[in-house]
């Protein structure tokens, strides 16, 4: 049970405040839009995009070491965040 409590907590925490969900809370503002329709697709297509990383992280996994992905992973995020940083200039 651990080990997905802290698959929630992780993307629970990494998800609030980041530009897709403010993409999302833009478009349930708009008035003439049904907020459950908006639900449904922001909900449809992180269980999407997180099925595909599920795919691609078992599929990476028989044959890359998981502490080398964790790595990877790891240096990837810190290079987006500095990149996100830098092109704010």
């Amino acid at each position: 049970m651990k080990p997905y409590l802290a698959v929630f907590v992780s993307v629970f925490l990494a998800e609030l405040g980041d530009k897709t969900q403010l993409a999302t809370l833009l478009f349930a503002a708009e008035p003439q839009v049904r907020k459950a329709g908006i639900f449904a697709a922001a909900a449809g297509a992180l269980c999407l995009s997180t099925a595909l990383a599920v795919m691609v992280g078992g599929y990476a996994g028989g044959w890359i070491p998981a502490r080398l992905l964790r790595t990877i992973a790891g240096v990837a995020f810190i290079a987006i965040g500095a990149w996100m940083l830098l092109a704010q200039r």
